[in-house]
């Protein structure tokens, strides 16, 4: 497909790729024969490669602004406001140069030869810019890329000849090492390039791409039993960890498949997380198409699942469609741990996963680490202090029984096919054998801190809290768990306070911490021996 540039942006972007390709070629023959009258020319052109991305910037965002360009289109504008950048980013390594060369006694002790060969590798990277844009022609863009791993690997024959030089301990130490920083500066180059390479592969795929992601899309999509040409990719989700989720649809057709990629542990563990749902209950979690690790990364294509995330049935569907979620996933929860259940006790550590996350929670919101508060007189414990004491009474409530758990439970990890009436799960990489309170915790909370405002919605919300509490409940009672209340108690402070640190308004990140220090006084406010009798004010806590 070929990209349709305004006129102006395309002239525009002509003229920086020549002008940038001039300065490098003269930069060239700087080093074939350095005299002062060639840097003179260099650094007095600076101002033109500036004005003209300043230009293609202007032209790009007068676009965008006009509200008539599609998202193929914008990220096509935005793409070139990236290449226009790092083309005059060039321009200023150039300068860079300059300025190291200018503390160079003895121009024959840097090694000039290896410095114009790198620049003729720059210089083909550029000129492979404007066909690779206007052509979207992804292969010309990774060969745009490929060049910054030739150039890596010249500078390091370079450093390796410096540093031996060097290690001579020769008079010429000073010139030795200005030259190993302007090979540095032309190794600065070829990330310019590469970043060059990544926009128009954006471009070409339609959604921000870097190298390694497209190899591993390129890779797991030539195993796929459909036309490759048709397939188009829309981005869905990235997660904290870095992992980019897209959708891959054909010809305009609702996603068949999406693609999960990230680092190779994380990637990892969410095929092994799959793969156990395969075998422990199947059916609830999608089918892998494939997989493959490259590097440091790895990348996961997975069934497209029918059906709507828990969360938009909560927020924009109908009472009667949400009334039926519920019950399904009632239904699910109770059926798998049932099956999966093991006499085997286990501590889920809510205390400790908090204990660990609060730091995070105090540099988003440093009020909560307050050790002097009072209240009319009276000194009230820290937060980190209650943690504590609440900690060493966890450690005397291990749950009766260990089941399956999905490990990661939020409402938009659940997704509910109306017309099969199937529940099913993703984003698995946390699943393991533990105490169920564990899901039932971050479900509730996750539930509570959806940031909405409309107060019918947020009755709705919190009475679905409420309700699937109930349901859970009376699970508990009947496996005879009878400390399930005061470990739910554990499991909500933790997810109320750890949650915060995603959370920017005041007033409901406060919210969320007055609950869950509420919760952790009234536990370590009751007896060990009372502990199956503790009741959880669940009422006050999800009432707003």
């Amino acid at each position: 497909m070929t990209i349709r540039l305004p006129k102006g942006i395309k002239d525009n972007l002509r003229f920086l790729s020549v002008e940038v390709d001039s300065q490098v070629a003269d930069l060239q023959n700087f080093f074939s024969i350095p005299t002062t009258a060639m840097a003179r020319r260099i650094l007095d052109r600076s101002g033109y490669a500036y004005n003209l991305k300043t230009r293609i910037h202007t032209s790009c965002v007068n676009r965008l602004a006009t509200g008539k360009t599609d998202n193929t289109q914008k990220l096509t504008l935005r793409g070139v406001e990236m290449v226009a950048t790092d083309l005059e980013r060039v321009t200023g390594l150039i300068r860079d140069c300059l300025r190291e060369m200018e503390y160079v006694d003895e121009v024959q002790h840097v090694l000039a030869n290896q410095y114009i060969a790198m620049l003729e590798k720059v210089r083909s990277g550029i000129g492979l810019v404007g066909p690779a844009l206007e052509a979207n022609d992804a292969s010309l863009a990774l060969s745009i890329g490929e060049l910054e791993t030739q150039l890596e690997r010249a500078y390091k024959r370079v450093f390796k000849n410096y540093v031996g030089q060097l290690g001579k301990g020769k008079q010429n130490t000073k010139d030795l090492v200005r030259g190993l920083f302007v090979a540095h500066t032309i190794r600065q180059m070829g990330e310019a390039l590469l970043q060059i390479s990544e926009a128009i592969i954006s471009a070409n795929i339609g959604q921000p791409m870097n190298r390694e992601r497209y190899h591993s899309l390129q890779s797991l999509v030539s195993e796929l039993e459909t036309e490759k040409e048709s397939i188009q990719v829309a981005p869905i989700a990235e997660t904290r960890s870095g992992s980019a989720i897209s959708g891959l649809s054909s010809s305009g057709d609702s996603y068949f498949a999406i693609f999960k990629e990230g680092l190779k542990r994380k990637v990892k563990e969410e095929r092994e997380g799959v793969q156990s749902w395969h075998e422990i209950y199947p059916g609830l979690a999608p089918k892998i198409l494939s997989y493959k690790k490259r590097g440091q990364s790895a990348a996961l294509l997975i069934e497209h699942l029918p059906g709507f995330t828990f969360e938009r049935i909560l927020l924009n569907e109908s009472e009667p469609l949400l009334d039926e979620t519920l019950q399904q996933l009632g239904r699910t929860l109770r059926s798998v741990w049932q099956e999966t259940q093991t006499e085997k006790s286990v501590q889920a550590g809510f205390m400790g996963q908090l204990d660990k996350r609060i730091i995070d929670v105090y540099k988003i919101h440093p009020e909560f680490e307050s050790s002097k508060s009072s209240l009319c007189g009276v000194k009230l414990i820290s937060f980190n202090d209650l943690v504590h004491r609440a900690a060493r009474m966890e450690a005397q409530l291990p749950a009766p029984f260990s089941v399956y758990i999905h490990g990661d439970f939020n409402v938009d990890n659940i997704i509910y096919d109306p017309l099969e009436r199937r529940i099913h799960f993703i984003d698995l990489h946390r699943s393991c054998y533990m105490d169920y309170v564990q899901d039932v915790s971050v479900f509730m909370v996750s539930n509570y801190r959806l940031q909405i405002l409309d107060a019918p919605l947020r009755k709705r919300i919190l009475k679905l809290a409420l309700d699937f509490y109930q349901l859970v409940r009376r699970f508990a009672r009947k496996m005879g768990d009878a400390t399930f209340e005061i470990r739910l108690a554990l499991g909500l402070a933790r997810s109320f306070a750890t949650s915060t640190r995603f959370i920017l308004d005041k007033s409901l990140a406060r919210s969320m911490y007055l609950r869950s220090r509420y919760l952790l006084e009234k536990v370590v406010a009751t007896e060990l021996d009372n502990a199956g009798r503790f009741k959880l004010p669940i009422k006050e806590i999800f009432n707003d």
